[in-house]
């Protein structure tokens, strides 16, 4: 005696041993035994041998017409041998009862499936419907078929080039489009971006990290709506200054702006004066919801995508030669000591008289101008004098508190792309890379004076009652990282109580919202809690934060790695064919007059901060790598400490691009799907 039996699904069939109430003990035809529950038994036969059967069962199924089938089939529930007696005849042995098994069992679409051998047919609404699903499926893996073909033949299908930066980055892994690329890949034996590469699908490497960018963060376009920006209704005392403001030439957002006046009184009044578009720009306006949904200005060589749109941005830019609304700080000290003695907020309207440009001052406004070792020959000398002063004050009061100096070893750099300026650039452009030392006279006025502002700001609106956007950092200690939060907390890293981000509302979307609560301290003093808009544990604010931080990463990622593709493009048009470098670690070297970090096999033994001379081997914008190797050891180890603080930061990322595509997913993207069931002797 015989049994056919079914084993999740699979169906085997092997000799009866014995029986008992619940279960059999069944040997199959490879001699292992098993133990069936009695339920899972489909059929009991004396012949043919299980293996035979299960072949001519299999054979058989395959040539039963399904639709025929159906039409035989009992309406109320019935079993596989009531179908096999309509369909062949009243006499149906075991292989045709194990055909109409096997058939029933693969083609759920036409039979539900009860159990225990049980079916009942599907009504012919839904067999209508599962058969154009299934010729649907047979479409789409043609269709996918016929991409991967075309792919693997060097040519890019529309409809693939037009979801490229959604298949690589965030695909619909069940999307033909995704699957045609995995499987031309698979069968071309070719990485996913040099499949599509040479297919035609990436034309310009710059138009590619541009347009994924633009994918991942702007989907909807970078176009603003119809805005206009609205007027500041309260009339403005005018300050009693001429304020100046210091910034790079292209910088058309010009948030913040100094004065100074008293000097040779004893008594110098220092003037932070902050562009204040919070006057005018209430929570959840039209504006407002922009600026939410961008969060900060996008940064990069030749362009930017601003918060605001450039109407708004210029109603409320500090520009030369008017007078401007502002939110100002002003902070009384000692003209001898620098002692502070008081400060104070106003809202006003403040005369800008100059916008002075790093680019066009820095070898100009030097140390020596400033302390009068040399003739100081530029505007607003006598002011810019005394700030720096100052400046050099408040920062090594700040290093007291930090417990070490900063150390600013190591040079920003300016991009100048050549072409319009007015219009978006294509990657082609020629590019001029140049220094600018961080910790410059003027870059240190601006950056102490912002941060005299911040934390001043930042503690006053806590006396106040009111919550604002914090930032902080709990010491110094290796990978102890900055964090936002509402609550005032010391930043181990600018050695201040406190410190928020305030001073640049045209550009960031926290310092409108912290411009928000000043501007309630400044109108309702120690009542203000009640009148901003923002109240203790809001959970806005929290929102506003977590959305900053991501958007605020995303941008700065973005901004590095298209600086990147500028460094590597200045590096080919220079045809250059050597780097120095400085070791880092693990294989890693910074270049020593470029924005560059990059890997050289054989620099893993040479100590930190060795210098080297590297050969470079290749460069491929697509993956913004940099190849090279090493040419020669040029020195020694700096000595410790001398490599400046990169021991305390992080090292940027310079492997090849992170992709969502997963050649595995390739495995049934054009293979038939196998049926629900399968037999096996």
């Amino acid at each position: 005696m015989y049994v056919l039996f079914d084993d999740a699904g699979k169906f085997h069939a092997g000799r009866l041993m014995s029986e008992a109430e619940a279960s059999l003990q069944v040997e199959l035809d490879s001699g292992k035994r098993v133990k069936v529950k009695a339920a899972n038994v489909m059929l009991r036969f004396e012949k043919p041998q299980p293996a035979e059967l299960i072949r001519g069962a299999q054979a058989m199924a395959a040539e039963i017409d399904l639709d025929l089938a159906w039409e035989f089939a009992p309406e109320d529930e019935f079993g596989f041998a009531d179908l096999a007696r309509e369909y062949f005849d009243a006499a149906a042995g075991p292989e045709q009862q194990a055909a109409a098994l096997f058939r029933l069992f693969e083609a759920p679409h036409y039979f539900r499936r009860l159990g225990r051998g049980q079916f009942r047919k599907a009504s012919e609404e839904t067999v209508k419907a599962a058969l154009l699903g299934i010729e649907r499926k047979k479409q789409v893996a043609a269709q996918i078929e016929a991409w991967a073909g075309e792919l693997v033949a060097g040519q890019c299908p529309g409809p693939v080039r037009e979801q490229l930066y959604k298949i690589l980055f965030k695909p619909d892994k069940n999307a033909p489009e995704y699957k045609a690329v995995v499987e031309a890949a698979r069968r071309a034996q070719r990485a996913p971006l040099d499949l599509l590469k040479g297919a035609g699908a990436i034309d310009s490497a710059y138009q590619f990290h541009w347009k994924r960018f633009l994918f991942e963060q702007f989907p909807h376009g970078t176009g603003f709506p119809a805005l206009t920006a609205p007027q500041i209704k309260d009339s403005l005392p005018l300050a009693p200054v001429q304020a100046f403001s210091i910034d790079d030439s292209l910088t058309t957002e010009i948030d913040d702006a100094l004065s100074v006046t008293g000097l040779g009184s004893g008594e110098v009044v220092f003037g932070i004066h902050i562009a204040a578009p919070g006057l005018a720009v209430l929570p959840d306006s039209p504006v407002d919801k922009v600026a939410r949904e961008r969060l900060s200005t996008v940064y990069m060589p030749g362009w930017k995508l601003t918060m605001l749109p450039e109407a708004v941005v210029q109603t409320y830019t500090l520009d030369e030669g008017r007078a401007c609304p502002a939110v100002s700080l002003y902070v009384t000290l000692d003209e001898a000591t620098l002692e502070v003695r008081r400060s104070e907020t106003r809202i006003e309207s403040v005369p800008i008289a100059a916008n002075l440009r790093h680019d066009q001052l820095d070898e100009v406004v030097t140390e020596a101008s400033l302390t009068g070792e040399a003739v100081a020959e530029y505007p607003f000398s006598a002011e810019l004098a005394f700030s720096f002063r100052l400046a050099r004050h408040l920062k090594a009061a700040r290093e007291v508190v930090r417990g070490k100096p900063e150390n600013f070893n190591r040079p920003d750099y300016n991009f100048r792309l050549g072409g319009d300026r007015s219009v978006e650039p294509d990657g082609s452009e020629a590019v001029t890379i140049s220094e600018r030392r961080r910790g410059a006279p003027l870059d240190l006025i601006v950056s102490e004076a912002m941060i005299l502002a911040n934390s001043t700001w930042g503690g006053w609106i806590a006396e106040c009652g009111v919550p604002g956007i914090y930032r902080s950092q709990a010491s110094l200690a290796p990978g102890v990282k900055v964090r936002m939060g509402t609550r005032p907390a010391p930043h181990a890293g600018m050695g201040v109580a406190q410190y928020t981000w305030a001073t640049s509302p045209l550009r960031r979307y926290v310092d409108l919202v912290n411009q928000w609560q000043i501007i309630a301290c400044a109108r309702h003093g120690r009542t203000a809690a009640l009148a901003a808009p923002f109240r203790p544990k809001d959970a806005a604010l929290f929102a506003i934060i977590s959305g900053f931080d991501t958007a605020y990463a995303a941008y700065n990622d973005f901004q590095h790695g298209i600086e990147r593709y500028w460094t590597l493009r200045w590096l080919e048009q220079q045809g250059a064919a050597e780097i120095e470098a400085a070791v880092m670690k693990d294989g890693l070297v910074r270049a020593e007059s470029l924005p560059l970090v990059f890997r050289v096999p054989g620099s893993e033994s040479l100590p930190r901060g060795a210098r080297l001379r590297a050969r470079i081997t290749g460069i491929d914008l697509l993956t913004l790598d940099l190849h090279a190797v090493l040419a020669a050891r040029i020195d020694e180890a700096l000595p410790a400490g001398e490599d400046g603080e990169d021991a305390d930061e992080e090292t940027p990322a310079t492997g090849p691009l992170t992709l969502a595509i997963d050649l595995n997913d390739g495995d049934a993207a054009v293979a038939p799907a196998p049926p629900p069931g399968h037999a096996a002797a």
